[in-house]
């Protein structure tokens, strides 16, 4: 009957039904105390401690998983999972240190043979690290945990990986941008191979964005169009598109490729509007306007400055306000409006 229970509760916490999963790992527990076996009730403690931790209750997770304790002597098969365990709810728990103190013991109890379980701790010290602001160490573990994730063939967990620690670089700032994009060609080059395209496009997103930060538009630019391309695919996620939108405009501004950045432009802002996030269609209608006084049009430049300058009193963006009311200043002044401008740059002030 505990078995049968320990296998509904497995099945359950893996369908991401967690109300049942903890309902048949508890019975298991009540069950395992009539027995004559300490092991078995430790095994079934651990499983509910487990549980809660993976259902976000680390604090409960840890108060079971302490009752699991292994003895010495008594066999080591759960400390691998034990010691990881353990360091999730100090995770959960906000408790770094206490948290990196657990997984390197995981780490240390796993062979070879369990190298997704050692990738799997490098990740999550990784995230230990991000929450104690040091992206530099972070970065090295998921950078470790992608090369364990290659050499296991897991091009989808390696991405990610290489996704992660291509962010904790630029977070930290002590890595070469050569470094950095070398490590997005990588991650790039896996998603070629991940049949998921819901993954692939946000990789392919968060790839782009890594290299507008490195200054490399042509490449980011690339980037947000292979992500923008599996956003039909499956499920339509709009706001993902939106995003992509504006974000494509943005770097064809950047290459100063600014007759190709106007339809971007318009359909993001569009979008956005339709969503009704009008803080995002605020700078939509900016990127636009500046596109159009780059090009010369700026009676359309202004015009798109006002919406913009809308669109931020709207959302209450004083910071977007004052941008929109400086392009309206140069705008106007373009047109030889000259006391329009002076009210305008006035009103950014």
């Amino acid at each position: 009957q505990i078995e049968g229970l320990t296998r509904a509760g497995r099945r359950a916490l893996a369908l991401g039904e967690a109300r049942e999963a903890l309902g048949c790992f508890r019975k298991a527990l009540l069950l395992s105390g009539a027995t004559a076996s300490p092991r078995l009730r430790r095994v079934c403690a651990f499983n509910l401690g487990a549980a809660y931790v993976e259902t976000g209750k680390p604090e409960k997770g840890l108060e079971f998983l302490l009752q699991a304790r292994i003895s010495e002597g008594e066999g080591e098969e759960l400390s691998g999972d034990f010691d990881f365990n353990i360091g999730a709810a100090h995770e959960g728990l906000r408790d770094f240190p206490k948290a990196l103190e657990y997984y390197g013991k995981a780490g240390e109890r796993e062979g070879m043979e369990q190298a997704g379980g050692r990738a799997g701790t490098h990740v999550r010290m990784g995230c230990c690290y991000l929450g104690m602001r040091e992206p530099a160490r972070a970065a090295r573990c998921f950078l470790e945990a992608a090369r364990t994730y290659a050499a296991t063939a897991s091009p989808e967990a390696a991405a990610v990986a290489l996704s992660r620690a291509s962010g904790s670089m630029l977070q930290s700032r002590r890595f070469r941008a050569a470094e950095i994009a070398g490590v997005l060609a990588r991650c790039r080059s896996l998603c070629e191979s991940i049949p998921d395209p819901v993954l692939r496009g946000k990789l392919y997103n968060d790839i782009g964005l890594g290299y507008s930060q490195l200054h490399i538009f042509s490449l980011a630019a690339e980037s947000f169009e292979q992500a923008l391309a599996l956003c039909g695919t499956g499920q339509r996620d709009r706001r993902r598109e939106a995003m992509l939108l504006q974000n494509l405009g943005a770097a064809h501004n950047a290459l100063s490729s600014f007759g190709t950045a106007l339809g971007w432009h318009r359909r993001a802002a569009a979008l956005h509007g339709a969503l009704g996030n009008r803080r995002a269609q605020g700078q939509c209608f900016g990127n636009l306007a500046h596109a159009c006084s780059r090009l010369g049009n700026h009676e359309a430049a202004a015009e798109n400055y006002l919406h913009a300058l809308q669109a931020f009193r709207d959302s209450g963006d004083i910071q977007g306000q004052w941008q929109a009311c400086e392009g309206l200043g140069a705008a106007t002044s373009h047109l030889g409006h000259p006391q329009k401008a002076i009210g305008h740059y006035k009103e950014a002030l």
